[in-house]
């Protein structure tokens, strides 16, 4: 009774600026208090006073066998904090022939031909005309209509909207989208190039553009299981995983880049990620000293020679947490993703209940700070696949759809 007196003498203002200061879970709890601090939360204004930039990591579990199994996780790093994801939010026709992915605001499900995308964590798919080639398990960016400022799969957070009207329907935040790889086998006819395929959704038109195709140093792997990418000033990275091979898809021009080389020291593995507006690298090394997980920053400035520069190293008691034993195979299941100020490790081995750390890079110092990621709130259940990605997320949106 003494805090709600208090609240009472406040201005609407003042109230204002003090839940704007709130992590995205207080301020979703604070907006079922009363009327007014719902108000408050719920106007547009809010989102933007509240800064709500801080990017959530998604987990989400697909069993091949029951459906009904598959399971999505939201972490918010302000609160320190697991969010179980309702069933309503995915897809209803996700199966094992489909891949479920998120990127740039927006979760998206493939399945042979037909592409569907719903803003996160807001039930409301919309499925776009047939992709001209066949995909599974690819890579996704989210550009926004400047195509200054781009996001993709591995990580980044941007809306990329437009506005357009489809008949009497108003339809926003729709956004340009490009597919690259996935393209699925079948009966192995499918030529080289078709499966080094890329796409862009325009959604002025609705329609689907061919692109000129990822570059054939690729075509060993194909797909988000042995590629990673980020998009950055314009331009959408294509990275092995394995290969190491890195290129560039320039989003004015339409013209990929010369293939380079980009392995640092000793890696076994390494992701691509876009961390405050730059290019990094998270990688699992071994060496004389024995297994290590690094973080490296990325100088694009001169893209025929890119230069690499050593940033942070994860604690030995973290790593000992994500993996068994100092083998190579032991990082097979460990991947990485990033955006802002955050990059995530994680694994995905249901043995280990899927472990995971964050690396903070601090803005004002670029100091990195690593911490252990809470597990998963129970039950958990036991997955076939684990996808993993980070994204800003609308505070409008969590509000409005009920998720807390």
């Amino acid at each position: 009774m003494e805090s709600e007196s208090f609240f009472n003498f406040l201005s609407s203002d003042l109230t204002h600026l003090i839940l704007s200061l709130l992590p995205i879970r207080s301020i979703i709890r604070c907006s079922a208090v009363c009327k007014l601090w719902r108000s408050i939360t719920a106007a547009p204004c809010f989102s933007s006073a509240a800064g709500t930039t801080t990017p959530w990591f998604f987990l989400y579990g697909r069993n091949n066998i029951f459906l009904n199994k598959n399971q999505a996780f939201a972490f918010d790093p302000d609160s320190n904090e697991w969010i179980k994801l309702p069933a309503n939010l995915l897809p209803v026709a996700i199966s094992h022939e489909s891949s479920f992915i998120g990127s740039g605001g927006f979760f998206f499900n493939t399945a042979a031909n037909n592409f569907s995308f719903s803003p996160i964590l807001k039930s409301s798919w919309r499925e776009t005309p047939p992709l001209r080639f066949s995909r599974l398990n690819p890579l996704i960016g989210v550009i926004n209509s400047g195509s200054e400022s781009v996001n993709s799969r591995s990580g980044s957070v941007y809306s990329g909207s437009e506005s357009v009207n489809s008949g009497s329907e108003s339809v926003t935040s729709l956004p340009r989208i490009i597919v690259v790889g996935g393209v699925r086998f079948i009966g192995g006819l499918v030529d080289i190039e078709d499966n080094l395929a890329v796409e862009i959704y325009n959604p002025r038109s609705n329609s689907w553009d061919v692109c000129p195709p990822l570059p054939a140093d690729f075509r060993s792997g194909i797909s988000s299981q042995s590629l990673s990418s980020a998009l950055l000033k314009s331009k959408f990275y294509v990275f092995g995983i394995h290969s190491c091979f890195i290129s560039s898809f320039d989003l004015n021009t339409r013209v990929w880049s010369e293939v380079q080389t980009l392995r640092p020291p000793g890696v076994i593995i390494s992701f691509l990620i876009s961390c405050r507006n730059r290019l990094m690298l998270g990688g699992a090394c071994n060496s004389a000293r024995g297994p290590s997980f690094k973080l490296w920053t990325i100088d694009e400035s001169t893209p025929e020679s890119f230069e690499i520069c050593e940033v942070a190293v994860m604690p030995r008691e973290l790593l000992d947490c994500l993996v068994d034993g100092e083998e190579d195979e032991k990082f097979a299941s460990v991947k990485c993703v990033g955006f802002g100020d955050f990059v995530f490790v994680f694994n995905e081995e249901h043995r280990r209940n899927y472990p995971a750390c964050v690396c903070e890079i601090r803005a004002d110092s670029g100091e990195c700070r690593w911490m252990r990621v809470p597990d998963l709130p129970e039950p958990v259940n036991r997955f076939h696949k684990v996808i993993g990605f980070c994204s800003t997320v609308s505070l409008n949106r969590i509000i409005n759809g009920g998720v807390a």
